[in-house]
């Protein structure tokens, strides 16, 4: 059972410690309703920015409840920020990565049509994918207690992703790659890592030419092959190691 809560303007109402603080619509309905919180247990309500208070529930009715603010803390988003460009796949097993790469501490992440993706979002598919990614980072969010929920990008094609190696450090994850994620050099400045997952079928030859011609690094895990479920939360598991986060 989650104890977090999302409540978009947060910052704009008074959360210091001894404040009260209301939680109302969906968030309380689902609170009340479905976990059944009562007078007393102490919950955190954020606004997915880095802001988190937490205290005793005071009140609680059918659709709203407040709590007595005990802790008000307000957490830096991490550098460098780590995002997951995970391939569309089928079934749900892109679902299933863009879910624990929020519980890994993700800072968003890129929904990618990659060539070799079964799936595909067109027309109205975009926005109802777009709107299905972000309903799974929220709830995976609240369910780790997670200060910060992950952006969702705009939904890219191979060459626009490529071009993102202009700002950030694309880490493409490829099995006939020479270089370890756990050993390749990581640039010491770098404010953005962007990890490049492909689909079942693999990432296509010409498509990992493009990523290294604008300076995108290809990198392997172990010598197992990974499913796209499981291949991007691992290697951000990798990189929490790396980066001290765990």
């Amino acid at each position: 059972m989650s104890s977090l809560f999302l409540r978009a303007d947060l910052a704009d109402a008074p959360h210091a410690v001894g404040d009260g603080v209301a939680l109302a619509g969906p968030e309380a309905r689902h609170a009340v309703t479905v976990n059944r919180l009562r007078i007393g247990e102490v919950i955190s309500i954020g606004d997915g920015a880095g802001l988190v208070v937490r205290g005793p529930i005071v009140t609680v009715e059918p659709a709203a409840l407040e709590i007595r603010v005990e802790s008000s803390t307000l957490d830096a988003a991490p550098v460098p920020e780590v995002w997951l460009a995970q391939a569309l796949a089928k079934g749900d097993r892109d679902e299933l990565a863009v879910q624990a790469a929020t519980e890994l501490g993700a800072s968003g992440v890129i929904p990618w049509a990659a060539e070799r993706s079964v799936s595909k979002w067109t027309g109205a598919k975009v926005a109802k994918g777009m709107e299905r990614w972000g309903a799974i980072v929220r709830e995976a969010a609240k369910q780790s207690i997670r200060a910060w929920v992950p952006s969702i990008e705009q939904h890219m094609n191979t060459k626009q992703l490529a071009r993102l190696a202009e700002h950030a450090t694309l880490l493409v994850l490829d099995p006939t790659a020479e270089a370890r994620l756990s050993e390749v050099a990581l640039p010491a400045d770098a404010q953005v890592l962007i990890l490049v997952v492909g689909p079942e079928g693999g990432i296509a030859p010409h498509e990992l030419d493009l990523f290294e011609s604008r300076g995108a690094i290809r990198v392997r895990l172990g010598d197992e092959i990974l499913r796209t479920s499981t291949a991007g939360p691992s290697a951000l598991s990798v990189l929490n190691v790396r980066l001290n986060r765990w």
